[in-house]
This record gives C-alpha cells, structure tokens and sequence, in this order.
C-alpha cells in the first residue's frame, strides 16, 4: 500500500514511517519541515503546507491511504492553529476525496474532551475544547464527520499525550532535569492518575485503523496505555532510571496554576493552558472500543513509555543541545522553570 502522511516529518509522522516501511509499504511525507531522517532515502518527501491544495494534489498521487497527523501545536499562534488544524484538515479531506483516497485516518486529540467532571472518558462523551487548540481540534472532526457522511472512510482516533524515540516537548524538561541529577516538580500532589501513550502502540492503531475494512474501522476511538498508575509514580520512573535518588515534588495546585497563568501572560511560562490546568486533575480514558472493535493491545505502560522515552534523550542529548521551539521535535523553553530548576 502506498500511504501518504501528512506531518510525515514530525514526531509521529518518523516512527509512523519506520512502523509502515517495515512492514513493506510505501510511504509519502507531506511537510514543511526537511525530512532530515536516515530513513530519507526510503520514502517520497514532498515539501509543502497542508494549508496549499496544491501541494496535497501533488502528494495524493497514487496514494490509497492518508494518515492527517500534520497540526499547528497549542504554542503556536491563533491563526496558523486555525487555518491548520481547520483549513488545513478540509483541504485534507478535499484532496483525498478527489484523488480517490480509500481512506484517510485522522489524528485528533483528547483535549476535544476539555477538562472532564468524571472518568474515564468515552467517546460518546461531551466535547469541550479548552484554548484555540482544544475548539480547534473538534471543528477538524466536525470536518471529518463531514465527509464521512458523504462516503469517506474517515477513522478518527484521539490517543492521550504520547511519548517515544524523537519525542521532545514539554517532556523534555523532565528528561533535561532528571539528566542533570535534580528533582522535579509536580502540579499537586501527584496523586492524580494521568494517562500517557507510547508512540508505537499508537502506531499500532493507526495500522488497525487501515487494515480492517471500512465499516469495521469507520468510527472514533480513544487511545492510550492500558497500564498506569498515579503521575507521581510514574513520573517517578524517570528520575529512578537516572539513578541519582532524586525525587518527585508536590507543589499546592493553586498558586503554581495562578503563578503560570500570569507567567503565560508575560510569554516566559513553558507550559500552556491546557497542560498545567489539567496537570494536577485525573486524565483518562476507556480504550474499551479500540480492544473491542480493532484488536488494539497497548504494549507499553506509562512508566515503560517514559522510560524509555528518556533513555532516547539520553542517548541524543548531544545532537539536540541547543535547540528550542514549540513542536514535539524539539525540547519547549524552559522560561520561569529555567531559573527555578536550581532549587531541585
């Protein structure tokens, strides 16, 4: 099969490529960033904005399924989050219905959930997006339902935060901190449980996604790790595998969220909206569908992905010193926490 991903440069856009190359597929990556992996003279690198129909008619060709991973991140500015993740994903689905795409596989997210008042969180469950990113996300699904009623095999699936090989982030402050042999520290006690995902068995969905036939795998499942426990055990893990005796700290939920919120008004907090509202809160999600429909079976538990996330860092830490921004490829500013982290 010949699949295009758009984003196909990004975090999960590599380990999608190398999950689909090695099962005998070929792969298109759509992105405005170089496709600057080993595996580059492997697969098709079209250069392009999903915002540009063009460069989505010149990517689609031969293409028999779509895998839409390519999104303005929350960090990024208002606009470019709407005229990506909303434009961007109807031009998606537009090109992909005119060249006769079998089926396109959405990425979304669960922050279209918001900040629940029960868990776990089904599908069924109301959407609220908290944040230009959170509105966003949902209007894409509104797109994709969309097109799904008009004939289009158009499997959504919303996986929790996931981490893995070239994950950086806001994770990357927790892999920066345990390296250097100090604590860290944690929204509330950390007692709250906070589901994550490794970025395999994340791939490992979207290929049940793609595989089974169309009204098996038209619908929307939640994904995430069947196996964590509390965000301060797991997070645990980390600073354990860096083998200092560091440990996690609790700080009072109130004054950190009201501190950041402020600090995010200044443009030096490290964090967005989103994260450290819900940061101290349950975040979780029923997977039930995703086993009972697609055969999903995460591999990974929190502290399995986590860990192995930061032994990924460890061993590149050299070739990403330096860098900064506000995708999942490179380690997010510290800001404020920058100055704070001498304290641990």
């Amino acid at each position: 099969m010949r699949y295009l991903i758009t984003g196909g440069a990004g975090f999960l856009g590599i380990n999608l490529a190398r999950y689909l190359l090695a099962r005998g597929h070929e792969v298109v990556s759509l992105d405005i960033a170089p496709f600057d992996y080993p595996e580059r003279s492997r697969i098709a690198e079209v250069r392009g904005d999903i915002r540009d129909r063009a460069a989505l008619d010149g990517a689609m060709a031969g293409v028999e399924i779509v895998v839409h991973t390519a999104a303005a991140l929350p960090l990024y500015k208002k606009q470019d989050i709407i005229s990506t993740d909303i434009g961007g994903t109807r031009n998606v689905l537009e090109a992909a219905a005119a060249h006769g795409v079998s089926r396109v596989i959405h990425i979304s997210s669960t922050a279209v959930y918001g900040i629940p008042d029960h868990h776990p969180i089904y599908e069924h469950d109301r959407l609220h997006g908290v944040g230009t990113y959170g509105k966003a996300k949902i209007a894409a699904e509104e797109a994709c339902l969309e097109y799904r009623a008009r004939g289009l095999c158009v499997p959504i699936i919303r996986p929790k935060s996931f981490v893995g090989p070239e994950r950086l982030g806001v994770f990357a402050l927790l892999y920066d901190w345990a390296k250097e042999g100090r604590g860290f520290p944690m929204i509330g006690s950390g007692k709250n449980r906070y589901q994550l995902l490794d970025v395999e068995d994340l791939c490992a969905a979207i290929y049940l996604c793609a595989t089974p036939p169309p009204g098996q795998a038209n619908d929307t499942f939640n994904i995430g790790a069947g196996e964590f426990t509390t965000m301060r055990e797991d997070y645990q893990a980390v600073l354990d595998a860096a083998g200092f005796g560091k440990r996690i700290r609790g700080l009072p939920a109130a004054p950190v969220i009201w501190t950041l919120r402020v600090l995010e008004l200044l443009h030096v907090s490290p964090l967005y909206k989103w994260v450290y509202e819900t940061a101290s809160k349950d975040s979780f999600v029923s997977i039930e569908k995703a086993q009972r429909v697609l055969g999903f079976a995460p591999t990974y538990s929190n502290k399995q992905a986590l860990v192995r996330n930061y032994q990924w860092y460890v061993e590149n830490v050299a070739r990403i010193q330096g860098q900064a921004g506000v995708s999942h490829r490179v380690p997010w500013k510290q800001g404020a926490l920058g100055i704070a982290k001498r304290f641990f």
